[in-house]
């Protein structure tokens, strides 16, 4: 089984999330929340605005810790083929300054803010609904049932 520690950020603002167009090799776009892989010796808090910058064009700050994800992607639908374990760590970030453009030499073709109403809608990763969960109800443990998958929502 593959493992991914990864840092995600939830930024909202006026109704509205901030969702990045994730291009994978393979072609099929999925819309996700900014954020990616901790790298080795990172603090998973700097992971989420690094990340942020890179995918997005955009600068923010840490806000609040949101909570913790984990789950398991079944060998079936990994990319790798093989079982695979993501744990990933959702932040409140408010964005402070830069301009949305697409990741250059990345996997992110375009970030744009979404009315949350309208994220139902959209071809998204379950990262997407998890994150709006803990933006919402701020649960004391950090955690939330895991999103179902299907339909228009991914793994």
């Amino acid at each position: 089984m593959s493992f991914r520690l990864a840092a995600y950020a939830v930024c909202l603002e006026e109704g509205r999330v901030l969702l990045a167009r994730h291009m994978p090799q393979s072609g099929e776009f999925v819309w996700t929340l900014p954020g990616g892989r901790v790298e080795h010796a990172e603090d998973p808090f700097d992971t989420v605005t690094r990340e942020l910058t890179e995918e997005t064009g955009c600068h923010g700050i840490v806000e609040r810790l949101l909570g913790v994800d984990s789950r398991v992607i079944p060998a079936a639908v990994a990319r790798s083929g093989a079982e695979h374990q993501n744990v990933g760590i959702f932040y409140g970030v408010r964005i402070t300054g830069g301009e949305l453009r697409p990741e250059p030499d990345g996997q992110t073709a375009e970030s744009i803010w979404t009315p949350i109403t309208d994220v139902a809608h959209l071809r998204r990763s379950s990262l997407v609904d998890t994150g709006l969960i803990l933006a919402r109800t701020l649960p004391a443990t950090g955690h939330v049932d895991p999103v179902r998958i299907g339909g228009l929502i991914q793994h």
